[in-house]
């Protein structure tokens, strides 16, 4: 039988067949077309920015170890030198271990709560070569690795800082066992509240940029308290207890001041704009410090210390910290000039009228410096004195305000939260070594080594 008799019939099949599939065939097209936009906006970490990460993460690395230890080392007697050594590199591993076990998750876990993180990403769950971190800018991303590892950094350098207030009396156990709690307990949470979006301080609107709430002021309250409930140094205002090698004080501060460029310019998250302007103010901030603690002090005393130096160089970075890529190099500097003779004035007078013995003066230079830089983000945010400005509908006076509530918000959490857990470290291992002990050195007492030999 001929197929041409059946022609007609097949051209009619065809285009009915053709029309009843166009709408399938129109609506798999309009998927195509909408799923590949979708996939090509799927943001690539920049190679740039992750390099610039990384050597920020480094870098704060290097504040610790050895940059915190050597200040601290060297402004306590030299038969303390090694426990002081000992007990920032212990506090740093131990940290680090934490942070990756469950400290990033409470801080940074996703959960929708304003005081943590929840535990969704305990042992780095879900964090992956491929898994990705925001930054401040849209689009823009960083390997979530890297971020948690900056982050992880700041946990490290934190609960150390505390270290120097209660140095040359203090359990080694002790000070492992209080860092592990108090970043649980404290810290962990705090970094929530002001760095996270759905944390409490973070939604308030305030302005941290680096850690001065986070870091310094929850350090130097913990280290108030500590000197307080550890006790004086057995001799403390008869014996000579001078620092022992002001050499290493300054070269341990100059190792903080170059380290703290990642510390700050690593929170702007991306190589922009930002980093460069926290860079900037990380420089003339601590330089006006300097000048500024030297001035006060040939004022005051006669006779411009290195002591000082090293003192107001700590101070310039710490009051920059929270306002690295807020404020303008000019309000950078007035804040690094008002901040030495504030501090100075707590190291020499507060200090000496209540009696307390804050060894490396953690609460009169970073708690008081943390403080003042909190509360002068407030005012040096503001576009008219050359800072990137408030967000909208919001005054210097309503963020001032947010900023002091910050910060009261903190002394109460970490006060607290200091207080009892120092309690509980006293009753399972005890705070103090034996007097015995305090008059040999926690070198050779608790180490069994001595860090020189005549």
């Amino acid at each position: 039988m001929s197929i041409s008799k059946f022609s007609p019939t097949l051209a009619r099949l065809a285009t009915a067949s053709a029309a009843l599939l166009a709408p399938v065939v129109a609506f798999a097209q309009d998927a195509a077309t909408t799923a590949a936009p979708a996939a090509a906006a799927a943001p690539v970490p920049d190679k740039g920015d992750t390099a610039f990460m990384f050597i920020s993460t480094l870098l704060v690395l290097f504040m610790i170890l050895p940059g915190l230890a050597l200040f601290y080392g060297g402004l306590v007697r030299a038969k303390n030198m090694l426990s002081v050594l000992m007990q920032c590199t212990m506090v740093a591993a131990v940290m680090m271990l934490i942070w990756v076990i469950y400290g990033y998750s409470f801080a940074f876990g996703g959960s929708e709560s304003a005081y943590w993180g929840g535990t969704a990403k305990m042992f780095l769950a879900g964090v992956t070569k491929d898994s990705t971190a925001a930054t401040f800018s849209q689009g823009v991303v960083i390997p979530e690795f890297i971020f948690a590892m900056f982050q992880m950094t700041f946990s490290a350098i934190t609960p150390a800082l505390i270290v120097g207030a209660f140095a040359e009396r203090i359990k080694f156990s002790a000070v492992v066992l209080f860092c592990a709690l108090w970043a649980t307990f404290v810290y962990f949470p705090i970094a929530h509240m002001v760095w996270d979006a759905n944390g409490l301080l973070f939604k308030m609107g305030a302005l941290d940029f680096a850690g001065g709430t986070v870091v310094h002021i929850n350090a130097g309250v913990a280290g108030l308290i500590g000197a307080i409930m550890v006790g004086k140094r057995t001799g403390f205002g008869k014996d000579m207890m001078a620092p022992h090698s002001m050499t290493l004080t300054m070269v341990g501060a100059s190792m903080l001041w170059f380290g703290w460029f990642g510390f700050n310019a690593g929170s702007n998250l991306e190589a922009s704009g930002g980093a460069m302007l926290a860079t900037v103010n990380t420089f003339v901030a601590t330089a006006a410090a300097v000048v500024s603690w030297a001035v006060v002090e040939t004022l005051t005393r006669g006779k411009a210390s290195m002591l000082g130096g090293a003192s107001g160089m700590v101070a310039g970075l710490v009051a920059i910290t929270p306002a690295a890529g807020i404020v303008g190099p000019m309000g950078a500097i007035i804040m690094g000039l008002i901040v030495s003779p504030l501090c100075y004035f707590f190291v020499s007078v507060v200090k000496n009228k209540f009696g307390y013995d804050d060894t490396a003066d953690v609460f009169g230079v970073h708690g008081i410096g943390g403080m003042f830089g909190a509360i002068f983000t407030g005012i040096f945010a503001s576009a008219s004195l050359g800072g990137v400005g408030y967000a909208e509908g919001v005054t210097m006076g309503g963020q001032v305000m947010t900023q002091i509530t910050a910060i009261a918000i903190t002394i109460v959490w970490c006060g607290i939260g200091s207080v009892i857990l120092y309690k509980i470290v006293d009753v399972i291992v005890g705070l103090r070594v034996p007097v015995e002990a305090e008059r040999e050195g926690l070198d050779l007492a608790t180490h069994g080594e001595a860090a020189y030999h005549s």
